[in-house]
């Protein structure tokens, strides 16, 4: 085996063809083919079925793939390591959650940019359920995401402490009509920290029955409570322009349920580049004003 056959192998079990492969590879289709051969040929077993609508792995390769994302991970570490002089530069991929973006990074990130002219920051939105594999996969250099998070492989430190509250539409008359059979929950997509502790405070409050309506963004949600269409959950800073505005309420809840801490997260072995160090002293040093209640400390 050899990296350039294992490369080939993953990109052929993420496609599920072998045509979507070579055209990621930059290669024609009939070489994937080959390569893959030789792959099966050296190993003694075969590692794909092939159908009309592309390949599926076998049981070996099903075992073969984890070490083949491994392996190809281990090198382009090593490629970024051996390319680190020192100064920051290249490539850095953050992930977030939708509220951290929006209301905390843009002006961390502007700052960034500009001290750092060289590295070539992105910045994905998405869920924990999303963000925290994609940290542990090594595809995301590091991540903000909503605590606690426990896993012997990451680095979690405390960023931001935030206030969840309840907000629901003006109209509504008393705040005894929240917690109620029947009532809406407006939310994101299943794997949001905020969603799943509003789901837990229904059932606290024994409230099994209600309707659940998702939305893509929190611009939606935070349009539809204000129309009336239900409650949801959010950071209290997400919400506070249009509370202030009197277009829908906050409800304040107990301590132990409204405190959440947005963490930074990042592989605990990974190679500690230049670019990543960059920002992460920002993070700890910079670009967070006080008024963020920065609980990360060095």
């Amino acid at each position: 085996m050899d990296s350039d056959g294992l490369r080939y192998f993953e990109a052929v079990a993420r496609h599920g063809s072998m045509n979507k492969a070579a055209l990621e590879l930059n290669t024609v289709q009939s070489n994937v083919t080959s390569r893959i051969r030789e792959l099966e040929r050296q190993l003694g077993t075969e590692l794909f079925r092939r159908h009309s609508r592309g390949v599926e792995l076998t049981k070996a390769g099903a075992r073969l793939l984890p070490y083949a994302i491994k392996i190809a991970r281990t090198l382009a570490e090593a490629k970024r390591a051996v390319l680190d002089a020192g100064k920051p530069r290249g490539s850095l991929l953050i992930g977030s959650l939708e509220t951290t973006a929006a209301l905390r990074l843009s002006p961390l990130i502007a700052a960034f940019s500009l001290t750092y002219p060289e590295v070539d920051l992105s910045l994905k939105v998405g869920s924990n359920e999303q963000l925290i594999p994609q940290v542990l996969n090594m595809n995301f250099d590091a991540a903000f995401v909503a605590g606690p998070v426990q896993h012997p492989d990451l680095i979690a430190e405390p960023v931001f402490k935030e206030e969840l509250v309840i907000a629901y539409g003006a109209a509504l008359a008393s705040e005894k009509e929240l917690f109620v059979t029947g009532c809406k929950i407006l939310v994101k997509a299943p794997g949001c920290a905020y969603r799943d502790r509003l789901e837990r405070l229904m059932a606290d409050h024994g409230v099994c029955e209600y309707s659940r309506r998702e939305f893509g963004t929190l611009d939606a949600i935070i349009g539809c409570v204000e129309a009336g269409l239900g409650l949801t959950l959010l950071p209290r800073s997400v919400l506070a322009s249009a509370a202030d505005a009197g277009r829908l309420k906050l409800h304040r809840l107990p301590p132990d349920i409204s405190a959440v801490q947005t963490l930074f997260i990042r592989r605990r072995d990974g190679h500690d580049f230049s670019a990543l160090r960059a920002f992460t002293e920002f993070v700890r040093q910079r670009a967070i004003p006080q008024s963020a209640e920065i609980l990360l400390t060095t």
